[in-house]
């Protein structure tokens, strides 16, 4: 047993463990708790804390988005993108994380729990990023910005296809997770892969995302006080900065406050007592699939008996669940993250992929 807490200890504190990246995981998923469990403030305002919580509304699933963007960065090379066949075992690998994500979102949908489930559109995100893994991080981050900057302007245009107006419309709404477009929060995942790609390690890449990520929410937030250029529906829509509109300024503004997030974290890991204290929320960090989907399977268990409906939002809000769950959760995932090692979602996704596409696969 000593054996084995030992070496779990050095996987998570490591030198070849970013716990930086553990840490930001870890914010992502409680945040991701409190938009889900708690009646956050409608709208945000620094000089007043009664409104803090409604800092969780979007930008959670925005730093989920980005992180997802990391780790992709991360297993394919760093900051040199893997080339010949590793690179190709690497995106076949991703491939079938992507589809093994999305069926267990269906089973988590199937659940009945009144949350926009994440993982069917972390499951195309993970896709669409895959033909930018070659790419080297100016290209990466470029690309980025430019998404970042155009699919705001067309996604009402998206929003208004007539595909929505058909009679599966809800049904496909949550099979590809449009509540997340992926035609816009593909942006967020190729900024977390140019990071990595930067070197998201180093001092100076990670003084230079505090700042440029400060910069980048000042200016977002900064033009939402301001009127739109033009009134209309169209303006409405791409100039705003609230919560899941997908508008440019939130793309602006919430993209660049998770970067200074990431790097905040980054930041605070290179202090060992920092590093020390923050073990619980990495511990949950480093297995964040399984972290996120407790939350919800326990959601569905105790609203199921309590309530006999799993449905009930506001009745599973009036619970008080939050502290419970985040407690328990943060509990757990530490215990198993000293005690047996990898999270068990992790494990399996990481052993399948392995299994089914081998270090020595044909390209």
């Amino acid at each position: 047993m000593a054996g084995r807490l030992r070496e779990n200890w050095s996987r998570l504190n490591g030198r070849d463990r970013i716990a930086g990246v553990d840490l930001a995981r870890g914010l992502a998923v409680l945040g991701m708790f409190a938009a889900h469990l708690l009646v956050t403030a409608g709208a945000f305002v620094w000089t007043d804390p009664s409104t803090w919580t409604a800092l969780v509304d979007g930008r959670s699933s925005i730093l989920f988005a980005t992180l997802a963007g990391v780790s992709i960065g991360l297993v394919t090379g760093a900051r040199t993108p893997l080339t010949g066949q590793p690179m190709s075992i690497a995106r076949w690998r991703l491939a079938l994380r992507a589809a093994m994500l999305l069926v267990l979102g269906i089973l988590l949908i199937l659940t009945g729990v009144p949350v926009y489930v994440i993982l069917p559109a972390y499951a195309i995100l993970f896709l669409l990023a895959v033909p930018f893994t070659g790419m080297p991080a100016k290209s990466v981050l470029w690309t980025a910005v430019a998404l970042a900057v155009i699919m705001p302007l067309l996604q009402p245009m998206l929003n208004a296809l007539p595909i929505w107006q058909m009679p599966f419309s809800a049904e496909l709404d949550v099979l590809i997770g449009w509540h997340y477009p992926f035609t816009v929060w593909i942006a967020f995942v190729l900024a977390g892969l140019g990071i990595a790609r930067a070197g998201i390690a180093r001092l100076s890449v990670q003084l230079r995302m505090l700042v440029a990520g400060g910069a980048l929410a000042a200016i977002g937030y900064g033009l939402a006080e301001l009127p739109a250029p033009a009134a209309g529906p169209f303006w409405g829509s791409v100039w705003s900065a609230a919560p899941h509109t997908s508008g440019l300024l939130e793309v602006i503004g919430s993209g660049g406050f998770v970067i200074a997030v990431i790097a905040v974290c980054l930041l605070l890991c290179r202090v060992a007592v920092l590093k020390t204290i923050t073990l619980p929320l990495r511990a949950a960090g480093a297995m964040p699939l399984t972290a996120y989907t407790a939350q919800l399977v326990i959601w569905a268990l105790v609203a199921g008996v309590v309530l006999g409906d799993t449905t009930d939002l506001a009745g599973f809000r009036a619970l008080h669940a939050f502290w419970p769950l985040t407690i328990g959760v943060l509990v757990g995932c530490t215990a198993w993250a000293l005690l047996i090692g990898r999270g068990p979602l992790e494990w399996v996704l990481d052993r399948t992929a392995k299994r089914v596409v081998p270090a020595d696969a044909p390209r």
